[in-house]
């Protein structure tokens, strides 16, 4: 092997650079160095053989006449110069020669090798950015090496020469401190390639305050929510770095309990994640469909009685609590409404029914009747549906997939009135929905819901004995199903 190959070789190893890029670094090493002796390399070329065990640097020439050729001029080449080197050559003719990079000075030498260091530099800049870039979202471990007066850490996240993560103080739970050569794991919030000067540098922005690290750290403990057929899904999560944190999960599968399995054995689970952030304490709640449920499950610790709707539009209700419940709804300086406020996206007051009793609103809600509230301490067998008023019946009371719900929500069919003003046609031309799904949908609006028409008395609707879809006696075939149809006639 030639000592060029092994050079290479020792390059692609040592520097983890790609063949191509090693090459071309050598080509542009060489061309800066024809460059810096003879001021141009619009002439020069750089040919690897096969085996990339020899290298040459040519020079292309024009052979001008004796007369007209210029010693300084490395584009040309004299007529009888050229008839030395091949005895066919004539005027006009492209002589090329081979340029032994043996016989450059050391400063041209220099110049290529500045080139070449120039270009591992960015490629090694450009790797590392790559690298890391690719890590934004997800969880690394570092050891802290300098502790700034401000309380900003530069964190050891790698090993491309010693390169620092950035956690600054607004990143980090309150409930931590941190000293040199202290192991920490950080969320990767962001990374970016920075200028000073002629100078780039990569900066890596960490978190431990970041919801999303709090994501991660539920992926790291709790496998069924990145197994290949994940169990649980997060929803949604909230925090206040030191104080609190909520997080919303649901089951994907009808036979899981997503607190549960969150939570852990003897909350094995959830104590190692709490430990982990310096005890911070951290509510598991159920996501529902139903956002009244919602809010209610949002509330734990604290249990909630009653939940009313003051303003469905405008999402505000009022949670009631027992006396001795209510500091614990608000939390300490309210932080526990606050979080709840925001994991459900309502505005929620918590009142005890006698200071509910008080408001104007209470008069307003027994007016309208108990439609407007939930009772949480209902028997579950015995819960009513929930009547929105105006909006109508939502469909999340009659369905429970939830993937399907957050698809009919894009077209804006939140309601059973929604659903049942569109024809099948229609709902086949939406795209991603079933003629499955519209069947279910269609029988569970029939076993759940009598629909009246506004001034008119119930009649007795007809649904398809097959799939549920309402029908009438002028009907030879169900228009959903297509099962035929066949009706007594009275004589």
């Amino acid at each position: 092997m030639t000592e060029l190959r092994k050079a290479i070789d020792l390059m692609m190893e040592e520097k983890n650079m790609p063949l191509e890029l090693v090459l071309d670094m050598i080509k542009q090493t060489l061309l800066a160095t024809y460059k810096n002796k003879y001021k141009t390399d619009e002439n020069a070329e750089v040919i690897f053989n096969n085996d990339y065990s020899e290298v040459e640097l040519l020079s292309h020439r024009t052979v001008v006449p004796d007369d007209d050729y210029e010693d300084n001029n490395i584009l040309q080449i004299s007529l009888s110069e050229a008839l030395s080197i091949s005895e066919d050559a004539e005027v006009g003719d492209e002589i090329v020669i081979q340029i032994d990079p043996k016989t450059f000075n050391r400063s041209t030498v220099q110049t290529g090798k500045q080139r070449a260091q120039s270009q591992i530099k960015e490629f090694m800049r450009d790797s590392i950015y790559a690298d890391y870039k690719s890590k934004v979202g997800e969880i690394i471990r570092g050891r802290v090496q300098v502790v700034k007066d401000d309380g900003d850490l530069m964190v050891n996240i790698g090993n491309y020469n010693n390169l620092l993560g950035f956690l600054p103080k607004k990143n980090q739970n309150p409930l931590e401190s941190y000293s040199q050569n202290d192991d920490i794991n950080c969320y990767v919030e962001s990374v970016k390639q920075e200028e000073k000067g002629n100078e780039k540098s990569i900066r890596v922005l960490l978190s431990r305050v970041h919801e999303g690290f709090i994501r991660k750290l539920f992926q790291l403990y709790v496998p069924e929510l990145t197994s290949k057929d994940p169990s649980v899904e997060i929803i949604k999560v909230v925090r206040e770095p030191g104080i609190r944190t909520k997080i919303a999960v649901w089951p994907k599968k009808t036979d899981v309990d997503a607190v549960g399995t969150c939570v852990g054995l003897k909350g094995a689970r959830i104590n190692a994640i709490m430990t982990e952030l310096g005890g911070e304490r951290i509510d598991v709640i159920k996501w529902d469909p139903n956002p009244l449920e919602y809010i209610a499950n949002a509330f734990s610790p604290a249990q909630v009685e009653k939940i009313y709707v003051t303003d469905y539009d405008k999402k505000m209700a009022i949670a009631i609590v027992d006396s001795n419940q209510l500091s614990l709804a608000i939390g300490r300086q309210g932080q526990n409404v606050r979080l709840v406020n925001r994991i459900c996206d309502w505005l929620v007051d918590v009142k005890t029914q006698q200071d509910f009793e008080k408001m104007d609103i209470f008069e307003q809600a027994r007016a309208t009747a108990d439609s407007m509230f939930i009772d949480l301490n209902e028997p579950e067998e015995q819960k009513t549906d929930i009547d929105y008023d105006e909006e109508g019946i939502p469909l999340s009371d009659i369905i429970q997939d939830t993937d399907l719900l957050k698809r009919l929500e894009i077209h804006d069919i939140l309601y059973v009135e929604d659903f049942i003003g569109y024809t099948e046609d229609e709902l086949k031309e939406l795209g991603d929905i079933s003629d499955e799904e519209i069947k279910e949908i269609n029988k569970q609006i029939s076993e759940n819901i009598d629909i009246v028409e506004e001034g008119e008395e119930q009649e007795e609707v007809l649904t398809c004995p097959e799939c549920g879809h309402p029908i009438d006696e002028s009907m030879t075939e169900c228009p959903n199903c297509h099962v035929g149809l066949s009706f007594e006639v009275e004589e």
